[in-house]
């Protein structure tokens, strides 16, 4: 006899989840899918095994906003072991080279400037872009070597939090696509001495912080009380990673002809860009961009409006 399939939950927001050391992205995501018992979900952007930190993971319909904090900027916090280069940039990598470390803080800090600002970094083998269709990752470890093109990155803050040895503390704040172990290996290279990433853990990923992260262990923790309802307060709303953006309030007429795929004029609406749409009520409807004849049309909508 065919056991039923357990109905998931449509339930929608973000969790801003403190991944823990060791675990995927997509294996964060499954988890905390299966803790909540939600019917879809997805991240915003890969944070390795050996990182730890914020990871903001959407549920239901927030999934259809995801993109726009996988394009947010970040921030790191780093440890880097000086005088040691690995094949991966990090500690799970095979050592290559090992050399004496006697660096000053003065030295240190005189190299940062040329890794502030706007900058290009080329992407290391061990990551998960693709060439030819395969990652390059994959590449890596069969022992491939493939050129990789430099891409255009922004560092805005970089700040040492200490040096003890052959240990460098870091704070890192970016542009989404930095690689901090290309970062860590640069900045080894420019010391002489060469480094690699000991352990990474994330602060900020765009308007979140760990101050509003969540851990598996509390999670687990709610769970095994109340099952997943028990977990739903801790949800975010949908648009609470767009709060930058304008918001424009619909009618109800405005809204039904927008849910139609028609653009419509809103009263104070901005000249141009995206913007947040809200029924009377104050609830987001989804997302607009403005056309050039200044009208809003409809970019990403939720599906409970029509």
């Amino acid at each position: 006899m065919a056991v039923a399939k357990k109905q998931r939950r449509a339930i929608d927001g973000i969790l801003i989840f403190d991944k823990p050391l060791g675990m995927s992205s997509n294996q964060a995501l499954q988890k905390v899918r299966w803790l909540f018992n939600a019917n879809k979900g997805g991240h915003t952007g890969s944070l390795d095994p050996l990182a730890s930190g914020v990871l903001p993971l959407c549920l239901g319909e927030a999934t259809k906003f995801s993109q726009y904090l996988l394009d947010a900027d970040k921030a790191y916090i780093t440890e880097a072991r000086l005088g040691m280069t690995t094949t991966t940039g990090d500690a799970e990598g095979d050592v290559l080279e090992i050399k004496p470390v006697d660096i000053s803080l003065e030295q240190v800090q005189a190299r940062l400037p040329q890794f502030t600002g706007d900058i290009e970094q080329v992407p290391p083998m061990y990551s998960a872009l693709k060439h030819e269709g395969q990652p390059l990752y994959k590449l890596a470890r069969a022992g491939e070597t493939v050129e990789r093109k430099a891409r255009a990155v922004t560092i805005s803050q970089l700040t040492i939090l200490g040096l003890e040895g052959d240990r460098l503390q870091l704070e890192v704040h970016c542009s989404k696509g930095t690689y901090i172990r290309t970062l860590v290996e640069d900045l080894g290279a420019a010391l002489g001495c060469g480094a690699h990433v000991a352990s990474l853990r994330r602060s900020i990923a765009g308007p979140f912080d760990l101050s509003q992260s969540v851990t598996l262990e509390a999670l687990e923790a709610l769970h095994a009380e109340g099952g997943p309802e028990a977990l739903d307060h801790l949800l975010l709303p949908m648009d609470s990673g767009l709060e930058d953006w304008p918001v424009l309030e619909l009618t109800e007429q405005t809204a039904y002809y927008l849910n139609h795929g028609q653009a419509v004029r809103v009263p104070g609406s901005p000249a141009f860009g995206k913007v947040r749409l809200k029924d009377a009520e104050g609830r987001f409807l989804g997302i607009g961009e403005m056309t050039e004849d200044a009208r809003v049309a409809p970019k990403r909508l939720l599906r409970f409006n029509a």
